[in-house]
């Protein structure tokens, strides 16, 4: 029985975040921003379909995190670089936390997870 999973989203950070963490890193001080981005840019990738998150991340990307929209509890998103991307942190049921960082077209991505959760939820009032 094949299950059908339609991707929304699968890909990496936005390039802007980059570009702009590597002017700032040519200060000092925006050094280790400079570092972060490229890390995030090399080895973090989302794949974001109608029936789970996957975040596949830290030293060369052998960490995976991966949710069921059921599982998430809440949601929190902050526009960055002019509003071309942002962050967006899933609270979860047992209070843990998945952050999403330099996220792609955020606002629709947001969206589509919100539409996502309330159709689970209903799904599950339905069923209970």
């Amino acid at each position: 029985m094949a299950v059908n999973e339609e991707v929304f989203y699968e890909g990496g950070p936005h390039k802007g975040d980059l570009i702009l963490n590597l002017l700032i890193g040519l200060t000092l001080v925006g050094l280790p921003l400079a570092v972060g981005a490229i890390v995030r840019a090399l080895w973090l990738r989302f794949r974001i379909t109608n029936r789970r998150i996957t975040v596949t991340g830290g030293w060369q990307g052998r960490e995976r995190s991966e949710i069921i929209y059921s599982e998430i509890a809440d949601l929190v998103s902050i526009p960055r670089g002019l509003g071309f991307w942002g962050d967006i942190c899933l609270i979860l049921k047992d209070r843990s936390r998945l952050e999403m960082r330099s996220v792609p077209n955020y606002r629709g991505v947001v969206e589509f997870i919100k539409t996502q959760m309330a159709a689970k939820q209903a799904k599950t009032v339905t069923a209970a």
